[in-house]
């Protein structure tokens, strides 16, 4: 249960950074209020799933999944720029992760 608890905070942080980029320096309300409900979410998410999850892991997961969630959000939906090093840098995130939890998989 801590596992998925901590994938919805993962994802919860993507919605957060994407809130805050459309609230344009938080002079758009709905996505500023949104921002800070998604922010809410995800921590407390993030603070339950703690609760039997090493923290190295658990952290390396969460912003793991922000930055891959967000970067990749960032490029179909905003316009970002899309590189090969970009992409090569998304795999390495999710390289460490993966290697993080095969790591922590024998305690």
């Amino acid at each position: 249960m801590a596992w998925i608890l901590l994938i919805a905070a993962g994802l919860f942080e993507v919605a957060m950074a994407y809130s805050l980029k459309l609230s344009d320096g938080f002079s758009v309300p709905v996505p500023a209020v949104a921002f800070a409900g998604f922010a809410i979410l995800s921590f407390g998410l993030l603070a339950v799933a703690l609760k039997s999850l090493d923290v190295g892991t658990a952290y390396a997961v969460w912003t793991g999944i922000g930055a891959v969630g967000t970067a990749t959000l960032g490029m179909i939906v905003l316009g970002d720029d899309v590189s090969p090093l970009k992409i090569a840098s998304i795999v390495l995130i999710l390289a460490g992760v993966v290697g993080l939890n095969l790591a922590g998989a024998g305690h």
